[in-house]
């Protein structure tokens, strides 16, 4: 069954500062559990945030470090999940209720793609 891979970009700065509500993340436990009992679900995580962060770059043969926060983004991945699907719609579909959860401040965008390989 194919595996895909869903990166959760925000909108760092306009984010609420305390971060995700209990009730949030009760609603988020629930899916994610549901999804977990399913077989849906391989992996999932929140990261910290880009001024945490260090980009490392290849360009012109040469590599480099830049710490973060990186201020020319405007929107940041802030957490991913792997899920298995019979297919793209089936994760998508499971994506759509991933959102439903957030309260509408929020503005969140998920890009879906299938794992190739491995």
């Amino acid at each position: 069954m194919p595996r895909y891979l869903s990166m959760i970009r925000v909108d760092e700065q306009n984010a609420p500062a305390e971060g995700p509500s209990p009730e949030l993340m009760e609603r988020m436990g629930a899916l994610i559990e549901e999804m977990t009992k399913a077989g849906v679900m391989l992996d999932t995580a929140g990261l910290a945030p880009t001024s945490e962060g260090t980009r490392v770059t290849w360009s012109g043969g040469k590599i480099s470090c830049t710490d973060g926060p990186f201020t020319e983004s405007k929107e940041v991945i802030g957490g991913y999940s792997i899920v298995q699907a019979k297919d793209k719609a089936e994760a998508v579909e499971w994506t759509k209720r991933f959102l439903r959860t957030h309260e509408e401040f929020w503005n969140i965008t998920v890009e879906v793609r299938e794992i190739v390989g491995g």
